[in-house]
C-alpha cells in the first residue's frame, strides 16, 4: 500500500524490504538495508521511485496526454524547465530489412542513443539528476564513470552551469577523458577499478555535501533511462517489441528498460512487458552468471567493451528481480563476436557504435544464428553509445592502404 499524498509526487521504496521513505528529503539507499552491505558482494537497499498510478489513472491520461507534456507526471522533477537546454532523448528509431545483402525473416530495429548529446545513452540519467540538483540546490554534482557516465554528466552540468566532478579509474579511454576535460570538469583519476572510484565518490559525498549521480546508488538514474521505453511504444505505434536486446554491465540500463514498460503495464497502455535479453561480455559476466546464484562470485573483468566492465554489478538485485519477475532472457557474448557485430553494424547501417552498444548487436545475431526469433517478429538492438567514444578497441580491425602516387593506375590497382 502506497503512503503517497498530495504533496508529494513520488515515494522511494527498498527493492529489499519494501519500506517507503518521502521523498521530501534526498536519499540514495534504504538505511536499515544498507546496513549489510558490503565490497565483496553487489548492495543491498537499492531504493524505486514510486507514483501514485491510481491517482493517475483517474485524469483518463491517453498516451498521447504524456508525450504532450515529456512524461513530466512519471518523471521524479517538478519542471521541464528544469531540465538542460540540450536535446536528450526523442533519439532516432530505425529499421533494417537486410543484413550483408539477405532479406531478413524477422523485423530488426535500432534504438540509436548515440545521437544524445554527448553521444551516450547515459544522458538520459545525467539529465534527470541534473535538473533535481538544480531544483534542490545542489550546486555540485559527483560520479564515479568508466567514461560516458562522467563525459555526459560534465557536458549537462556544463549546459545548466552547474560543477561536476568525475571520479574515473586510470585506465579510461582517452576519447571519454578528453570530453570530461573539454566541458571543464574536474576529473579524478583514480588508481584501480571503477569500483574503487565509486567507493570514493560515496565518501566524498558524504564529507562534502555534493549530490551523487552514481548509478544504483542514486534511484533518479533509472527514472531518466527508463523514458527510453516510452519512446519505443510511441515509435512503434504504441505496440510493442517481441524482444529487446540490451548491453548489461551494471545492471542499471536494463532495469530502466522495465521499469519504463511496468509504468506503462501499470498505465494499462499495454498488458504484457516485452521480452528483454540481457547481453554482457563473456569476459565481463558477473550479472547473468551470478542470476541462480545463493552465493555472489565475483570474476574479475576483462573485455573490451570497456563501458559494461563491472566486478560488482551495482544495480544486480534490482535487476534480477526484473529479469525473474517477467521472464527475461539472458546470454554472453565473446569479444570477438563483439568486434565482428561492430563491423556488421557499421557496413550495414552507417551507425558506428562502441563495443558495450554492439554487444547488445552480437547478441542479437547469436538468437539469429540459432533460430531463435521468431518470423516477422519485432526486434530491438539498444545501441548505448558511438564509436567515437572507443577508437582503441577497434585498431586491429583497421586496413590502412599506403598512400599511392597520384595516378589512374595506382588507383585501379587499390579499387580492384
Amino acid at each position: 500500500m502506497s503512503i503517497i499524498n498530495h504533496t508529494q509526487k513520488f515515494l522511494y521504496q527498498c527493492i529489499d524490504c519494501g519500506k517507503q521513505y518521502d521523498s521530501i528529503k534526498t536519499i540514495y539507499l534504504c538505511p536499515n538495508c544498507s546496513k549489510e552491505n558490503n565490497e565483496s558482494n553487489p548492495p543491498k537497499g537499492v531504493l524505486r521511485i514510486v507514483y501514485n498510478f491510481f491517482e493517475i489513472l483517474q485524469n483518463n491520461f491517453l498516451f498521447n496526454d504524456f508525450k504532450q507534456n515529456n512524461f513530466l507526471e512519471l518523471l521524479p522533477i517538478d519542471k521541464i524547465e528544469s531540465l538542460p537546454k540540450l536535446k536528450v532523448g526523442n533519439t532516432p528509431f530505425y529499421e533494417f530489412d537486410k543484413l550483408d545483402h539477405k532479406k531478413l525473416p524477422f523485423r530488426l530495429f535500432f534504438k540509436d542513443d548515440s545521437q544524445n548529446p554527448t553521444f551516450s545513452f547515459k544522458d538520459r540519467a545525467s539529465a534527470i539528476v541534473s535538473a533535481y540538483a538544480k531544483e534542490k540546490g545542489f550546486e555540485t554534482i559527483v560520479t564515479a564513470s568508466t567514461g560516458n557516465a562522467g563525459s555526459s554528466l560534465a557536458g549537462l552540468c556544463a549546459a545548466q552551469g552547474q560543477k561536476a566532478i568525475i571520479m574515473v579509474p586510470e585506465n579510461a579511454p582517452l576519447a571519454k577523458l578528453t570530453q570530461i576535460i573539454m566541458y571543464s570538469a574536474t576529473i579524478v583519476p583514480v588508481k584501480g577499478t571503477y569500483d574503487d572510484a565509486f567507493n570514493l565518490s560515496i565518501k566524498a559525498s558524504e564529507e562534502f555535501g555534493w549530490y551523487n549521480r552514481n548509478t544504483a546508488f542514486n534511484p533518479l538514474t533509472i527514472e531518466g533511462k527508463k523514458t527510453v521505453s516510452f519512446e519505443i511504444f510511441d515509435q512503434l505505434n504504441e505496440t510493442i517489441p517481441d524482444r529487446i536486446f540490451v548491453p548489461v554491465g551494471d545492471g542499471v540500463i536494463i532495469s530502466g528498460v522495465y521499469k519504463g514498460f511496468e509504468d506503462l503495464l501499470n498505465l494499462k497502455f499495454i498488458d504484457k512487458i516485452p521480452t528483454i535479453v540481457a547481453v554482457q561480455s563473456e569476459g565481463s559476466d558477473n550479472l547473468v552468471r551470478n542470476l541462480n546464484n545463493r552465493i555472489f562470485e565475483i570474476k574479475p573483468s576483462k573485455t573490451i567493451a570497456d563501458s559494461i566492465s563491472v566486478d560488482i554489478p551495482r544495480n544486480f538485485n534490482l535487476a534480477k528481480q526484473f529479469i525473474q519477475k517477467y521472464n527475461g532472457e539472458y546470454l554472453t557474448v565473446s569479444d570477438n563476436a563483439i568486434l565482428e557485430a561492430s563491423v556488421i553494424l557499421s557496413r550495414n547501417t552507417g551507425i558506428f557504435a562502441e563495443p558495450a552498444a554492439t554487444t547488445a548487436f552480437a547478441g542479437l545475431l547469436s538468437y539469429s544464428h540459432e533460430n531463435k526469433l521468431d518470423k516477422n517478429s519485432k526486434n530491438v538492438v539498444l545501441l548505448t553509445g558511438s564509436g567515437l567514444k572507443d577508437l582503441n578497441s577497434v585498431q586491429k580491425l583497421l586496413n590502412i592502404p599506403d598512400a599511392i602516387q597520384p595516378t589512374i593506375d595506382n588507383l585501379k590497382k587499390i579499387i580492384s
